[in-house]
């Protein structure tokens, strides 16, 4: 695994290895709201993907609204740590899910890309080292409004680089995850999966 990690790894790669893309050229990005096939499992998948886009959007949105003087110092820890808390604890939580269920269902139902969900497994290790360095200089961060304006510039700088680091590599993976798992469940249906 560790060798697979450093070949593919997360922050590396510009997208899946070729070899596992032949569901997805098969089923190209643009064609797959309109398939039969796309409500239930992959609908859910691509919502709660787009959600994750999203906070991460508004993450960084409001990290850069308080680094540019629009929030001051406590109107922003008001707004950051519920959003922060949600937004690491759901992406967290889905990654568990994926790993102890979808993955080995979908690596079961489809042998040839099984190398493709140990990839996202890798990934999904090191987001969850990316996750706990976010909240590790989220709270910092947060320390830090109650201190002078040079250690909060400072937090804040910190903390939108872990952010930006985070964001990147979400998107990257989840781009990667949406094209290995909607082309094969476009392709099998959600009961032949055994998830629907």
């Amino acid at each position: 695994m560790a060798e697979l990690a450093n070949i593919h790894h997360l922050e590396a790669r510009d997208g899946l290895p070729e070899d596992l893309r032949w569901l997805v050229e098969k089923y190209p990005r643009q064609d797959w709201r309109a398939h039969d096939n796309v409500h239930g499992m992959a609908s859910m998948w691509l919502q709660r993907h787009d959600m994750f886009r999203e906070l991460g959007g508004t993450m960084s949105g409001g990290i850069g609204d308080y680094r540019e003087g629009r929030l001051d110092a406590a109107e922003f820890a008001r707004w950051f740590a519920p959003r922060l808390n949600f937004f690491l604890g759901n992406l967290d939580g889905h990654h568990n899910v994926e790993d102890q269920h979808y993955f080995p269902a979908f690596a079961n139902a489809e042998k040839r890309l099984k190398r493709g969900f140990d990839i996202l497994d890798a990934d999904h290790h090191l987001i969850h080292e990316a996750l706990e360095r976010n909240a590790e200089t989220a709270n910092t961060f947060l320390r830090a409004l109650q201190e002078g304006e040079d250690k909060q510039r400072f937090a804040a700088d910190a903390y939108a680089d872990e952010n930006a680091r985070l964001v990147a590599m979400l998107t990257r993976h989840l781009d990667d995850e949406e094209d290995l798992i909607i082309p094969l469940i476009l392709d099998r249906g959600d009961r032949a999966l055994g998830v629907g």
